[in-house]
Formats: structure tokens, C-alpha cells, sequence
């Protein structure tokens, strides 16, 4: 049985004293392939550092953070140009809207999002998409962008299963995390009338650690919790699940 943790901040510095350990603890479990999303400029180091201790098994994605964009935005955003035109990435992300914690902001989010969806849709690449308290506003943004150039990851997907149809025509992938485990992460209430071939598995670790492991460093060897949920949820075995994301993982980075 072979996983894919489509989402893990592993060159954290919640990591730092046991980094190498953590990995090894995922692939003994099964998890052999992880994708890497990128914050700002100031991590891109770490990065290529952990791609050069597991390069079969690592794969790093360009971008700029949604909370990350801030007065300097347009200095990170040719950072992350020239990431892409010097390194070979899977992906430009993780990139989007975040209206949770901050909307003074949101103009500059907006343009840096759109900038981004347009490189992806130049150098072919999947997008994913972080979304915060901001469906409306990144459908918005994907109805003006969209087309057969642009497909990827809805990120740590909470919303409803209206916005997760919507999410799907956009032709995105549902990334499933720890929400689903939680008492009232909604999803499992209509996550089985999803077909899997639209899902994705990821961990987003060190955060959103899933049930029992809640209020913890998140790990990827907690995307088996993740796992177990969707065998409860589908009614089918997990190797099943496995496989059928780790396909779909595959159908999406082209890796």
C-alpha cells in the first residue's frame, strides 16, 4: 500500500529535532511520496535541503502564501518567478485568499493569486490553492482565470458540498485533511456523495493534526488517521483509498 501526503510543510522548524526521524516513520508506514508547498522566500533553503535527504520520495512546489503577502509582495512574487525559471518544481503553491486573519490586505492577495494561476497556466504546472474564509471571492477569481491550462488542489478543503461541486469544476482535486476526523469538521457529513477519483489525501503538518492527535504537531504518518476516516466514510477498504488518491495525486502533479 502505497500513500501520498499531497500537503506537508516538513521543513518547519516544528521538525528541527526530529525531521529525518518523522520521514522515516511515515515511509515505514506506507506514505512513500510528499508534496511540499512553499510560504515566502525565506524557506526556499530548507526546502532544497530536505529534497537533497529523500529525492525519490520529495516534491516541492513554488509560491507565495496567501498570509504571506504583505508591502514586499512584489519582491517575493519574482522570487518565486525566478524559483520557477531556475528549479524544477511540481507545482505553484501554496497560492490563494486567506480572509481569516487579516483583509487589509486583499487586493494585493488578489493580485498576487491571479499572477500566480497565470505562471502555472504558462509553465503547466497545477496550482494549489489555499482558501480561507474566501470561497466566494476565489470562485470569482477562477471564473476569470479558468480553462484547460489550469487544474490542481483545493487545499485542506472545509467548506460545503455545493462549494466543494463548484471546486470540482473548476477541475480541483479535493485536498482531505484532519478536518475530517473533527467533531464538527462538516465534510464527513457529505464527503461519501464525492466520488474518490475528485480526492486527494494530506496531512498540511505540523498543523492540523486529525483526531486523536488534535492540539499537536501534525505529522505525515497521521494521514493513516485520515486514512482509517475515509474507510469509514466510503465503506470500502483503505487500500483502496490509497491507491485511488495516490492515482489521482499522480493524474495531478503528472508525477
Amino acid at each position: 500500500m502505497i500513500l501520498t501526503d499531497t500537503h506537508a510543510h516538513l521543513y518547519s522548524e516544528d521538525f528541527d529535532e526530529d525531521r529525518e526521524l518523522a520521514l522515516k516513520r511515515a515511509m515505514d508506514a506506507g506514505i512513500q511520496r510528499f508534496f511540499i508547498p512553499a510560504i515566502d522566500s525565506n524557506f526556499y533553503p530548507a526546502m532544497h535541503s530536505l529534497q537533497m535527504m529523500f529525492p525519490e520520495n520529495i516534491f516541492l512546489m513554488a509560491g507565495l502564501h496567501p498570509t504571506h503577502v504583505k508591502a514586499d509582495f512584489e519582491e517575493e512574487l519574482r522570487v518565486v518567478q525566478e524559483q520557477l525559471t531556475t528549479y524544477s518544481y511540481a507545482a505553484i503553491g501554496e497560492i490563494g485568499l486567506d480572509l481569516y486573519w487579516d483583509k487589509s490586505h486583499f487586493d494585493a492577495q488578489r493580485s498576487a493569486f491571479i499572477r500566480q494561476l497565470g505562471w502555472a497556466k504558462e509553465k503547466k504546472l497545477p496550482v494549489v490553492i489555499h482558501c480561507r474564509d474566501a470561497f466566494d471571492e476565489i470562485f470569482e477569481v477562477l471564473e476569470g482565470e479558468a480553462d484547460k491550462n489550469l487544474w490542481g488542489i483545493f487545499h485542506c478543503f472545509t467548506g460545503t458540498y455545493e462549494q466543494a461541486q463548484r471546486a470540482i469544476d473548476f477541475n480541483m482535486k479535493l485536498g482531505i485533511g484532519g478536518a475530517v476526523t473533527f467533531k464538527n469538521g462538516k465534510i464527513d457529513q457529505f464527503l461519501e456523495r464525492i466520488a474518490l477519483e475528485h480526492i486527494v489525501l494530506e496531512t498540511d503538518a505540523p498543523y492540523m493534526a486529525p483526531v486523536p492527535y488534535r492540539g499537536r504537531r501534525n505529522e505525515s504518518l497521521y494521514l493513516l488517521q485520515i486514512l482509517n476516516k475515509l474507510s469509514e466514510i466510503y465503506k470500502c477498504p483503505k487500500e483502496k483509498i490509497a491507491h485511488i488518491t495516490t492515482e489521482n495525486s499522480k493524474a495531478v502533479f503528472g508525477i
